[in-house]
C-alpha cells in the first residue's frame, strides 16, 4: 500500500466526472517515494517511505525538524 512513513498519507477516494456529469468512483493515489536521508544528529541514513510534498519540505526545513511535527521517531 502506499503510504507515508512519516505523515501517514494514503490514497484517497475520488470521482470521474464525464461531460454528461456521470460520476464513477476511482482512486487518488499519493507519490510516494522510498529515499536513503541522511540524519546527520545521529551521523546515519535512515530508509523511509516518503511523499514527494515531504521531500521538499525535508530539503528545506531537515528531517529531524520535520519528524518532530509529526511525533515521528527515527
Amino acid at each position: 500500500m502506499a503510504k507515508s512513513d512519516i505523515t501517514g498519507k494514503r490514497k484517497m477516494s475520488a470521482q470521474n466526472v464525464s461531460h454528461s456529469n456521470i460520476k464513477t468512483k476511482r482512486w487518488q493515489n499519493v507519490n510516494v517515494q522510498t529515499r536513503r536521508i541522511f540524519v546527520p544528529e545521529f551521523n546515519r541514513f535512515v530508509t523511509l517511505d516518503v511523499t514527494t510534498r515531504d521531500i521538499r519540505t525535508i530539503d528545506k526545513i531537515g528531517i529531524v525538524a520535520y519528524a518532530k511535527r509529526f511525533n515521528f521517531k527515527l
